[in-house]
């Protein structure tokens, strides 16, 4: 059975790009097959696309982009809206589409439609309160203020693990702003993408405004960021390729917004119950698999309540149940393939070489080849793998520490600076922390932390500029000062 059959609407498996309106095929002979991470088995295939294409995607934003922009704020945002319905009317269709080829389980994809439609409709709002300033004139006879325009024609580059949500939080926002949009979706879960771009057909949004393209990801991302019409660059995935992509794109002045990798610390303070904050830290932890950037990477506990903390995260990590994300119960899918299993592995390994203690993680119990087992060690220190990189697997690492001020020093102990966690009910050790933390986001006594409202990014090598929010649509807009001077007016500076 294909993937199309399993399908309620079977319109929405797409094995092309869609390009002005057009689901396109490329022109050579390259294509890329797409793996259900589950079971190994081949989901479909999609075309790389020549570099000419990819040009002929940008004629067509560019075409596209003088209509658009000239739209009413009102009336792109009926067609957001629109866009938003059908999301929500096919919401099954596009879970079920996430979860054979990205792995997670279907009520997190069911989870994920739901966020990533939830951007559509914020945006669809907040384009129409892009307002502009009035400036009081220091200029006799003049009156002055500033106007928010579309930048232009945004090139949007999404990963694999949120194939759907990164999508909709950067386009949403542009093509609200009144920008036309080039996505470049990963190649291991195109067909969220294309799910996307038939729903937007459908709700009207205009040939050449929602672009998909598909090929090698150097020679696409290389064209993009050379073409001096694309005037906004937008990246969600890892700080290395991401240093490329803002060295690529400096020949052309691009507006750049960068989401890249996390190493978010798990604060625990010595007042928390170690059992309550250590179900919260599973969470944390092993959400996606750990495939992802807001995923506790080190967790960091007092050594008052360290021995019952790990007892409690053993206990609820083993009740975590691993498998294909079609099944019942299922808590942890595979990882995305069997690179990322290796990796995984590698910093378990090194870990454990260098002194840490696993404490469970059975990787004989993995249910295929690209299945993780969750791992907890103890013991881990700063001269470990776990402690430096962005695991991307269920690999959970716990250290001791004494105080304030030394789990301060301990969190902060990384190149990366996306999101933290404190679970404290110290008021004075909240604002303490808190504003010593060098991370974008905070997130104190609570797993959950982002949303449409949320101005999502970080500091340091975790990125520049924020998605989301109300400034999450001034990425995709430029300030535009005027000063009206009355006629017959002596001008001056």
């Amino acid at each position: 059975m294909t993937l199309s059959n399993k399908l309620s609407d079977p319109r929405l498996f797409r094995q092309y790009a869609y390009v002005d309106g057009k689901w396109t095929h490329g022109d050579g002979n390259r294509e890329e097959a797409v793996f259900d991470p589950a079971t190994g088995e081949t989901l479909g295939h999609i075309p790389w696309l020549e570099p000419h294409q990819i040009t002929a995607a940008v004629d067509a934003a560019e075409a596209a982009f003088v209509h658009w922009r000239a739209l009413r704020a009102d009336e792109r945002c009926e067609r957001l809206l629109a866009w938003y319905d059908l999301l929500q009317v096919h919401r099954e269709d596009l879970a079920l589409i996430m979860t054979l080829e990205q792995g997670k389980p279907l009520p997190d994809a069911r989870g994920e439609v739901e966020y990533g439609a939830s951007f559509v409709r914020w945006f669809a709002e907040e384009g129409k309160r892009t307002f502009g300033e009035t400036i009081p004139s220091h200029i006799p006879n003049a009156a002055l203020g500033t106007l928010k325009e579309p930048v232009g024609i945004a090139a949007l580059i999404t990963p694999w693990n949120f194939p759907l949500a990164m999508i909709t939080r950067k386009a949403a926002a542009a093509m609200a702003a009144g920008c036309t949009v080039i996505v470049k979706p990963a190649g291991e879960t195109p067909f969220s993408a294309l799910a996307l771009a038939e729903l937007a057909e459908r709700a009207g949004i205009p040939a050449g405004v929602f672009n998909v393209v598909l090929g090698d990801p150097p020679e696409v991302s290389r064209i993009l960021c050379d073409e001096d019409r694309v005037k906004a660059l937008s990246f969600t995935g890892s700080t290395r390729v991401g240093r490329l992509l803002l060295e690529q794109s400096a020949n052309t002045v691009k507006r750049v917004s960068l989401e890249l990798g996390g190493n978010a610390p798990f604060i625990v303070g010595p007042d928390m119950d170690p059992r309550e904050a250590a179900f919260a830290a599973v969470a944390a932890k092993f959400q996606t698999a750990g495939q992802d950037c807001l995923a506790a990477d080190r967790i960091l506990v007092h050594e008052s309540i360290h021995d019952e903390f790990v007892e409690h995260f053993a206990e609820r990590m083993a009740a975590l149940t691993v498998g294909n994300g079609l099944e019942s119960e299922v808590d942890l899918g595979p990882l995305i393939h069997r690179q990322a299993v290796e990796k995984a592995a590698a910093i378990v390994d090194d870990a454990i070489s260098k002194g840490a203690t696993l404490v469970a993680g059975d990787q004989s119990q993995a249910p295929g080849e690209n299945f993780f087992m969750p791992v907890l060690l103890t013991g881990v220190t700063h001269d470990m793998k776990i402690w430096h990189e962005e695991s991307f697997a269920p690999v959970a690492g716990i250290t001791a520490y004494a105080d304030d001020d030394q789990v301060i020093e301990m969190a902060n102990d990384t190149e990366y600076g996306l999101a933290a966690y404190l679970y404290t009910h110290d008021i004075r050790r909240i604002w303490k922390v808190l504003r010593a933390l060098e991370f974008g986001m905070v997130s104190v006594n609570s797993v959950k932390m982002t949303g449409p409202p949320v101005p999502f990014g970080g500091v340091k090598h975790s990125g520049l500029g924020r998605e989301g929010g109300v400034t999450g649509i001034d990425e995709y807009l430029e300030t535009k000062y005027y000063c009206l001077g009355a006629l017959g007016s002596v001008s001056g500076s």
